[in-house]
């Protein structure tokens, strides 16, 4: 019961870090359990339309200068992230299987004169994800990425480049079975 209690307080107080900033508009949130939202003060603008659905363990962060929308009957299964440094636009009625993950940014790095990563500068690309998309568990988006509308990606993939609309993305990765002696 203590138990409870405490996770309805966790609850409302992320709940509350979306309701305070000047720059996020929401409808009807329903929200899970530790969930975890990092919004700079400085960001340019989310949305989340009616009735977005957030299970457990969520993570979304959105930077400065940043812009989210979420479009209406929006579903995001446990274990979810969108890292928002650009933009990130979800359609309506698009649903993410458990641990899909967005990146609208890659780390910049440098190759002469020698390399070298960094660990705070970026480059960045928008995504965009149509209406009527469903992305399976463990589903990885790439900046740059457009998804069509009506879209199916399959478990398992990590999506780099423009998918059209009306299309099954499926991974084919090999099983190999080899029977010992």
């Amino acid at each position: 019961m203590l138990y409870t209690i405490f996770e309805k307080i966790r609850r409302k107080s992320q709940a509350s870090v979306l309701r305070r900033h000047p720059r996020v508009s929401l409808k009807d949130l329903r929200s899970g359990t530790d969930n975890h939202f990092i919004l700079d003060p400085d960001l340019e603008q989310v949305s989340l339309g009616s009735r977005a659905s957030f299970r457990n363990y969520i993570h979304i962060l959105v930077g400065k200068k940043a812009r989210l929308d979420i479009g209406d009957d929006f579903f995001m299964n446990n274990f979810c992230s969108i890292n928002c440094l650009e933009s990130i636009f979800i359609g309506n009625h698009t649903l993410f299987g458990e641990n899909v993950k967005l990146y609208d940014h890659n780390h910049a790095y440098e190759t002469v004169p020698e390399f070298r990563i960094s660990y705070s500068d970026f480059s960045t690309a928008p995504i965009r994800i149509g209406n009527n998309c469903w992305l399976g568990s463990n589903v990885t988006v790439l900046k740059g990425v457009s998804i069509g509308d009506n879209c199916i990606i399959g478990a398992g993939c990590t999506v780099y480049r423009d998918i059209p609309a009306n299309t099954t993305v499926v991974n084919r990765q090999e099983l190999l079975l080899k029977t010992r002696a």
